[in-house]
Formats: structure tokens, sequence, C-alpha cells
């Protein structure tokens, strides 16, 4: 894709069940918003409730603005479509060429990750930082690089793709390794996200809680929800290290439910000093800015400025 010069920018957040639009300006200032539910299953139609949006929001600011995309998965190198997606309908569709055709312009697309990560780089959490790693804590767990301001893809689309490796150095309570629907067993996924947090508090307790009543009871004082914030924190450091270790990056950047537990901000760059290959580690552990707004920011930031 050229260069395209455009005053308004606006990002498009394809989530699985709602798609958010937002218009910032030249400075980062949201000129627009709106959100509507995801069609479920329905390609065609979630093709026509993104275009529908931008067509919403130009004729409410009567300017054309340049259009990015946050979506999950990613664009194959291989035949141009959509790929690793966990909504299942946008698999193997050329999304990025619809929605140019209906729109009549270039459009930009990434992982729903490296919008949280640029949006963060950009102007949230780690402006001003040379190198960003961003992570998200959530249903699942996904990662995103920024280097210079510029979300890195790489030739397979996959750039920041930290939750499908597998944990670093399982052992003890880490055993056995719980099995990912990616098909593998012990991705760092399966340990960190909030189901995995979950799973790993019902083995070792025979109690079924989600991630938000384990870590209110934490918080409570309670001897077997801190037990499991203890393994989580220990866990997310040793996966951390590997990124520090391997990029060495400014920043870290926490998104997601599970990256509002304020405890891993203290403890896990203590945690994570016995695995980096350093005299000491500077890279900093912060909470997002932008929250769930991260994404759709993002989306509009992968056009460089007017």
């Amino acid at each position: 894709m050229g260069t395209q010069v455009a005053t308004v920018r606006i990002g498009i957040d394809l989530g699985g069940t709602k798609i958010e639009i937002i218009a910032l300006d030249a400075a980062g200032q949201i000129l627009a918003r709106e959100r509507v539910a995801t069609p479920q299953g329905d390609y065609p139609a979630t093709l026509a409730a993104m275009a529908g949006l931008v067509a919403q929001v130009e004729a409410r600011l009567g300017q054309r603005g340049s259009v990015g995309i946050g979506t999950p998965g990613s664009v194959s190198r291989l035949t141009g479509r959509i790929k690793n997606a966990n909504s299942t309908c946008l698999i193997g569709q050329p999304l990025v060429q619809d929605l140019e055709a209906r729109l009549g312009r270039p459009v930009r697309i990434a992982n729903d990750a490296n919008c949280f990560a640029l949006s963060e780089a950009v102007d949230g959490a780690a402006a001003g930082a040379e190198v960003v790693f961003g992570v998200i804590l959530g249903t699942g767990v996904g990662g995103g690089v920024v280097v210079h301001g510029r979300a890195l893809d790489g030739p397979h689309g996959i750039a920041g793709e930290w939750g499908h490796n597998p944990l670093p150095l399982p052992a003890g309570d880490d055993l056995p390794l719980p099995p990912c629907y990616c098909g593998r067993a012990g991705c760092i996924e399966t340990y960190l996200s909030g189901p995995g947090m979950a799973a790993d508090h019902a083995r070792h307790t025979g109690v079924v809680l989600d991630a938000r009543t384990i870590v209110a009871r934490a918080a409570a004082g309670d001897g077997a929800a801190l037990a499991t914030r203890q393994r989580y924190g220990e866990r997310l450091a040793r996966a951390l290290a590997g990124i520090i270790n391997v990029l060495d990056p400014d920043v870290i950047v926490l998104g997601g439910g599970v990256s509002r537990l304020e405890w891993l901000y203290e403890a896990v760059p203590r945690l994570w000093l016995p695995h980096v290959f350093s005299d000491e580690v500077r890279t900093r552990l912060v909470p997002a800015v932008h929250g769930d707004s991260s994404g759709v920011r993002g989306a509009a930031w992968l056009w460089p400025a007017p």
C-alpha cells in the first residue's frame, strides 16, 4: 500500500462480539465513536457492517479518512486471506480486498494485539519508548511488538505471537502440560489466560472459580487463591523474561482482564530477575492507559501522520 494522506484516521476493532469504530484527528483526539454487534458466523454481514460504520462516521464528520483494522488472526502471506482467527467465519476470506473494494481506498490491517501495542506506544503507557512489547491477558493471550512507533508484522504475519510458545521451564506445579486448542500442550496461553488461571485453581483445589473471583479472594487473603496468584505471577515472570532476553524492550504493557491485577506490577519485575540474562533489568512493566480502547485506537494509528 502507498502512503495515504488524510486529516482523519479511522480505526475499526473487529471483535468476536462487537465491531467498534473510532475516528481520530491528527493529535489523537476522538472525533467519533460507534459500536455494533458483530453478525455471528456471517462474513457478508460482517463486511457490510464495517463498511456501514465507515460511511456513517464519514457522513457525520463530512470528510474521508484513512482506514485501519484490528482483527483476530492475521493475513496469510501465501493467500492474502485471513488465518488463525478465533472468529472462524473470517478464516479464508479476502477481508482486506473486499473492504477496499467497498470503500474505494487502501486499507491497512493488523492483529488486534499489534494494534493494542501500537496504541500504547504512540500515546499510551509506553509513549516515547523505542521498543515496546504489548501483552493481552484475557480470554486468550496475545502479544505485539512496536519498534520506533511501527508495529512489526513479519514475513508470516505472526510477530509477537507469544501465547502459543511453550511456557519456559515447566516443572512441579506446571505439570502435566495443559492441552491447548491449537493442538499443542503447555502453551503460555493455557497458563496465563483468564481461563488458564481458573483451570490451574481447579486443578489444585478442586474448586471451580473464574479468574475475577480468584483475584478478589486473593485480595481478601484467601490462602488457596493467594497460592494460585503466586503460581500465575511466577509463570508470567518466566514467560516475560524470555521476551526481555530476546527483544530487550524498554516497556512491557499489559492489557486484558487479568492485567487489572495490581499485584503483578510489583511482583513480576522481582520474580523475573533470576531468568533475565543481565545484571540489572530496566524494562518497565506497566498497565495500559487506554484499556479496552487500545485496539481500536491502534487500528487508527496504522496510518502515518498526514
